[in-house]
């Protein structure tokens, strides 16, 4: 790692983070919770245009908070399980989408059913929390922060997203032929972050597999002038709604309702995260504040030489092996 862009591995491996705690947190998240499950998901599950020998492909929606409609590809093994099986739930990068059937096809064949999420607002068929199909692109980190600021929290688009990972990781629990005490999570950035939360907010998540997480430790991000690239939005904020930096420290807070960091003793999962230490998307040390929060058993997949990159070699196949073990 470059001298002086990030702490020494030694500091990195018991790092805390600083974006500070709100001290309604954890009210803050059974309330969602218990929102979540009184939401009627008004699940649907038709047949795909997408087909593949030995695994049907399907199109599911679920009702989440807020009544936005969201997206899910579901793929099935065939024929159907006499005896439950495993599953995995997968969750995509940044403004991206649950991505081709085709990258699903090898767990899958393995006898796992897989349900690849759509997040609300952004490059996939899930409506945002306005109601609008489609993609707002980015903005989400702040969208809800003023509201936040007035003392409604439950208004960031971020706790919704959160909340879809756990209700849509609880249906796959519920169809026929998973086993529920054999599900995994996997994904990498924004998809790491909410591996992580899916996991803290359902926590009969087995295995978890996030690669590089976004959604840690701001204050560090901002700290480190890492404030671009998916976290240039904090400083649009602050450039177009306070540039004096009146509320800097208010808006810190608040985004500590939905900074992963804060989630990480609630998972239960064995968690295998994967990091590139030369990361200047999601810095090393925002990483490890959540990393060194986690209670359960662990271990880090380290890439000394790689930063926030389409493909760290082997990891796929490191997680693949990992999430077998389901």
């Amino acid at each position: 790692m470059p001298l002086g862009f990030d702490f020494p591995l030694e500091k990195l491996q018991t790092y805390q983070g600083i974006n500070p705690r709100p001290a309604d947190f954890e009210v803050y998240w059974d309330q969602a919770l218990a929102e979540m499950r009184a939401t009627d998901p008004q699940l649907t599950i038709t047949p795909a245009e997408f087909q593949a020998p030995g695994v049907t492909c399907s199109d599911l929606y679920f009702t989440g908070v807020g009544g936005a409609r969201v997206h899910a590809k579901l793929l099935q093994p065939e024929p159907a399980r006499t005896t439950p099986g495993p599953a995995v739930v997968f969750f995509h990068g940044y403004f991206g989408d649950s991505g081709d059937w085709l990258d699903k096809l090898p767990y899958a064949d393995r006898g796992f059913t897989v349900a690849a999420l759509d997040c609300r607002g952004q490059g996939g068929l899930s409506e945002d929390s306005g109601g609008t199909t489609g993609t707002t692109v980015k903005g989400h980190i702040i969208r809800g922060l003023s509201d936040a600021l007035e003392g409604r929290p439950e208004r960031l688009m971020y706790r919704q997203i959160f909340l879809d990972c756990a209700q849509l990781a609880g249906i796959v629990m519920s169809l026929p032929g998973v086993d529920a005490t054999r599900v995994g999570a996997t994904g990498g950035s924004q998809g790491g972050a909410l591996t992580v939360a899916c996991a803290a907010l359902e926590p009969r998540i087995k295995r978890a597999a996030p690669t590089f997480p976004f959604l840690s430790d701001y204050q560090r991000v901002w700290e480190m002038d890492q404030a671009k690239d998916a976290y240039d939005e904090l400083r649009e904020y602050f450039r177009r709604r306070d540039p004096l930096h009146k509320s800097e420290q208010r808006v810190w807070e608040a985004l500590g309702h939905i900074d992963i960091q804060h989630l990480a003793h609630r998972v239960r999962a064995e968690v295998m995260w994967t990091i590139g230490l030369m990361d200047t998307v999601c810095p090393p040390s925002s990483q490890y504040a959540c990393y060194n929060k986690i209670q359960s058993p662990k271990r880090m997949v380290t890439y000394a030489d790689y930063g926030h990159e389409i493909r760290l070699p082997g990891s796929n196949d490191l997680i693949f092996q990992f999430l077998m073990g389901l």
